[in-house]
């Protein structure tokens, strides 16, 4: 645990009162940044997207569910994935607690991922989640929102992810399996989420995680909004009572799992 200050009521109270002033600036700020988000440009969407659900296949206007605005969080189970994304699931983990509270305010939630229905669905089962989810197996969708990239843009350097291109994927990331990777003593913590799905690291981070915003308006869907990456902290419900915790995240490499997964060995 190391060393901490040790202070009496009165000095604790002071410094609790210096970084209120601290704590209320950031909230004025987030609060300034959700009105430059609401106020972003609305994109049309003239393609005919289709997706797998658990009322067969449906457009992306019928995600809507009736509702006039649409969150589509992009959870990480690709084709070949064999269980989703153990970041992802923490993070859907809160989604059926709060998805009625949105859906009473005018927003359907729904999860897209491209694996097929049936895998999302027994997996959803296992989770023990009821949220809507969605398969856009054989679909664009996630391409086009970038959360989705081919073994070529890897290799050539195609990715853009996050509003930033990336590097080609150098040997011997490339191909190689997470025991090939574990034979050579270099797994790392993609390698580790990786094998946690069945897959290998360039296999697992072809799909990436993200939040996309839609609205329906005058009878056509318009895209609002993307995030990725570290914009998704906010969602990650973990970790926001972390950074309330007297010793924050303290972490070191990945400790997470799916909720079903603490205590195996």
């Amino acid at each position: 645990m190391g060393t901490h200050t040790i202070a009496t009521r009165e000095q604790g109270l002071q410094a609790r009162l210096a970084l209120l002033d601290a704590e209320k600036d950031l909230v004025r700020r987030s609060d300034e940044l959700a009105r430059r988000r609401q106020a972003l440009p609305w994109v049309r969407i003239d393609k005919d997207y289709r997706f797998e659900t658990d009322a067969g296949s449906a457009t992306l206007a019928e995600l809507f569910r009736g509702r006039s605005q649409l969150l589509v969080y992009h959870f990480m189970f690709g084709p070949d994935y064999s269980a989703g994304c153990p970041s992802c699931s923490s993070i859907a983990d809160g989604f059926d607690g709060f998805a009625v509270h949105l859906e009473n305010h005018d927003v359907a939630l729904t999860a897209i991922s491209r694996a097929p229905f049936a895998k999302l669905d027994a997996f959803r089962r296992r989770m023990g989640w009821s949220f809507p989810w969605a398969s856009s197996f054989g679909s664009d969708f996630n391409n086009d929102f970038a959360v989705a990239f081919t073994e070529q843009q890897q290799r050539d350097g195609g990715i853009e992810y996050n509003y930033r291109g990336e590097a080609p994927m150098q040997p011997p990331l490339a191909g190689k399996t997470v025991q090939q990777w574990q034979l050579r003593g270099q797994e790392g913590p993609v390698a580790q989420i990786a094998a946690s799905t069945g897959t290998d690291v360039a296999t697992y981070t072809r799909d990436r995680p993200g939040l996309s915003a839609f609205v329906l308006h005058d009878g056509f869907v318009h895209h609002t909004y993307s995030t990725y990456a570290r914009g998704l902290d906010g969602l990650w419900g973990m970790y926001q009572w972390l950074d309330r915790a007297p010793l924050g995240r303290n972490e070191t490499g990945v400790w997470w799992r799916r909720h079903d997964e603490y205590g195996r060995r």
